[in-house]
């Protein structure tokens, strides 16, 4: 994630970052990218994809956190992009418009998708990831696309909707959740398993004093949710099941690791890693309250504190 204070908009300072980040945990392969900004030229993306930059991530101005400094004219950069379509980079979407330029009974995302489209159209070949999808509008208009363009499906959009998130702190995110009915066919796409649609975690860990001391409506966007992810994923597939919105029997492993992982892999061109798999199973576990760094300073509420969840444990294949 590029959008970072200052953005992260060279190619050296995005190899920096990647370096801190193997020095907390080396064990992690790291796809960096780069923030869209009229210093990110054609020459930049050349020079990106020699360095091993995966891809350029596009914040529309004033949309989500420090995005001030993001895309207003969207076809300023078709240079950047026809670029990125030559070097094979990926271009991630924050899906969103400015609240004043979304019709009235229109969400956000909905009215973004336009310009998803008209990319696409414009750059047939430009790998494309509209991030963190929240509508079931979203949902219909990747399927539409050709094979380049996919979709990342966080695991609190399958669970959260706009009524917990205008009451909870700890469900306030942007993209807002949105209705039962959107929260449901991102349900029905994870279980499709349509290799468009795959994991995207999106977990803001925000402190925790900031989400509880904020006045009602004011905490920080962002639900953390990074240390029990995979099982919030399995926790709202079981929530839709209960509802009836989706059956026990679209619950696959196949589809489970399509979604968790292999979709992604393909479409960022990853290999294929088979000598470790994820063991899970019920043991009464429940979601802690918050995590908290080693030294004591960071403290961060995790979302769905009390829910009991599956055990996770990684095993050899």
């Amino acid at each position: 994630m590029p959008n970072l204070v200052p953005p992260i908009t060279t190619v050296e300072r995005a190899l920096e970052y990647r370096s801190e980040l193997q020095g907390i945990e080396p064990n992690v392969h790291y796809l960096m990218s780069l923030f869209l900004h009229p210093s990110v030229t054609p020459d930049v993306v050349a020079q990106a994809a020699k360095s091993g930059i995966t891809g350029v991530k596009m914040y529309p101005q004033g949309v989500t956190t420090n995005s001030e400094n993001g895309v207003a004219d969207i076809e300023a950069f078709y240079p950047t992009f026809a670029a990125m379509e030559e070097h094979d980079m990926v271009l991630n979407l924050h899906g969103e418009v400015l609240e004043m330029l979304a019709p009235e009974g229109t969400t956000l995302e909905e009215a973004f998708l336009p310009t998803l489209q008209k990319l696409h159209e414009r750059f047939p070949g430009l790998r494309i990831v509209l991030e963190h999808c929240t509508t079931a509008a979203a949902v219909e208009a990747v399927k539409a696309c050709g094979p380049s363009v996919g979709a990342t499906i966080t695991a609190h959009h399958l669970y959260l909707t706009g009524a917990d998130a205008c009451c909870d702190p700890f469900a306030f995110c942007k993209p807002i959740p949105k209705k039962a009915t959107d929260r449901d066919a991102l349900l029905k796409a994870v279980v499709s398993g349509n290799p468009k649609f795959f994991f995207g975690s999106d977990s803001a860990p925000h402190q925790l004093a900031t989400k509880t001391s904020a006045e009602k409506g004011k905490a920080p966007a962002g639900v953390f949710t990074q240390p029990v992810v995979t099982q919030l994923v399995l926790m709202a597939l079981e929530e839709g099941v209960d509802r009836g919105d989706i059956s026990e029997g679209d619950i696959t492993q196949e589809k489970l690791e399509g979604f968790l992982s292999r979709h992604g892999r393909k479409f960022y061109k990853l290999p294929e890693h088979s000598d470790r798999t994820l063991l899970l199973e019920r043991k009464g576990d429940t979601i802690q309250s918050s995590a908290r760094s080693a030294d004591g300073k960071t403290e961060v509420g995790i979302s769905r504190a009390g829910t009991e969840i599956f055990s996770l444990t990684w095993a050899s294949a």
